[in-house]
């Protein structure tokens, strides 16, 4: 029985639920990264409407798993929650803002007599995909590096930094994991696009994203290697038994090598991604976004891992080291993790309705047939 599971236990699933919704948001960014390429690949009005018809079937998909991911945090983990919502909330503010323009963005790109017009509204888009993801990228990277937050008795958080949170996109690591995830949403855009449009009417575009595609992912490379030299290098958070914080040398490094397991899932993550550009760009395949797509999924979920597991303060202060978030300090009571338990036992079915629809949806290509539809974006 759930209930009879220790606390402990019931935390750490939740952190590995958490992960997961996580990790699919980061799969499910080739919506951004494909926005980002509109403008790059394609040349002509018929070309533009195939590429955002192609991602305005997915689209809001994106937004209701980062609402998923968020809710779950509120239930598993609030204090963490309240803390960084509470206090870096002009970071959250401007990337939920990146997400609501893209929303209005598909609604109105092709109402007639617009007010603003098709172009700043493909400039919304492009915001979104590079912006918002940028900063999505440096608020995990805090799960490293750390935050400028300091909890009283009474678990009040006092943000010690005039930006509150937006200081984040100025670490070099925070921001290269950030360039990082804008590449490789721009990797499984291509991707994605090169799965789901029929190119009759333009094989020129296919062309253009079999190339932006393995372009993306040589522009990634170099972020990527900073991120993984200062995981491997830097110092990290960690506590004892105590529950006491300190930094430790190669903290990152050492919950790698002692979670083999995790060790894999980022190494195999990384090369079902490079798997997914060379079956893209150089056989012509079409099924890349599947590889590129689970292998992203691989390496969200090593990193979560990595920042939240053996002994590993998810959410570190830089202010105040004791004031870090564990999955052990930040969870909910035993009694409400086991009830949401319960909830998340339907998970399975709601994922098997998803992959159903998602297969009716991609049954046929987005072709000429659909850019005349009344509903086209």
């Amino acid at each position: 029985m759930i209930g009879s599971l220790d606390t402990a236990i019931l935390q750490q699933i939740w952190w590995i639920l958490g992960a997961v919704v996580g990790s699919l948001f980061l799969f499910l960014t080739f919506v951004q990264g494909g926005q980002t390429l509109l403008w790059q690949v394609a040349k002509t009005d018929t070309e533009k409407a195939l590429v955002i018809n192609s991602l305005g079937r997915k689209w809001e998909l994106t937004f209701t798993t980062l609402v998923l991911f968020g809710g779950a945090l509120f239930a598993a983990f609030p204090k963490f929650y309240a803390t960084s919502f509470g206090g870096a909330y002009w970071v959250w503010i401007l990337i939920l803002f990146t997400f609501v323009v893209q929303a209005v963005s598909y609604e109105y790109r092709k109402k007639p007599s617009n007010l603003l017009g098709a172009g700043v509204y493909e400039l919304f888009l492009f915001i979104n995909g590079s912006v918002g993801i940028l900063l999505i990228g440096a608020a995990v990277g805090t799960f490293f590096t750390g935050s400028n937050f300091v909890l009283n008795e009474y678990n009040q958080v006092t943000w010690t930094h005039p930006l509150r949170g937006l200081e984040a996109a100025f670490s070099l690591f925070n921001l290269s994991l950030g360039l990082f995830l804008v590449f490789n949403a721009r990797v499984l855009g291509a991707m994605y696009l090169i799965n789901s449009i029929d190119f009759a009417m333009a094989p020129e575009m296919e062309m253009r994203l079999r190339r932006s595609c393995l372009v993306s992912l040589v522009c990634a490379l170099p972020f990527l290697l900073y991120v993984l030299a200062g995981l491997l290098l830097m110092k990290g958070f960690g506590f004892d038994d105590n529950g006491v914080v300190s930094l430790v040398s190669g903290k990152y490094l050492h919950n790698l090598i002692a979670m083999p397991a995790v060790l894999v899932m980022l190494l195999l993550g990384l090369v079902l991604v490079v798997w997914g550009v060379v079956s893209t760009s150089f056989l012509n395949g079409y099924k890349g976004i599947w590889f590129g797509g689970l292998g992203t999924v691989l390496v969200g979920l090593a990193v979560f891992f990595t920042a939240g597991f053996n002994n590993t303060p998810f959410y570190p202060s830089k202010a105040d080291l004791q004031s870090s978030l564990s999955i052990y300090n930040a969870s909910s009571s035993h009694y409400t993790l086991t009830a949401m338990a319960y909830v998340a036992l339907v998970i399975p079915l709601v994922l098997a309705y998803i992959a159903y629809v998602w297969y009716l949806m991609d049954a046929r290509k987005v072709g000429a047939e659909d850019l005349g539809d009344t509903k086209a974006y």
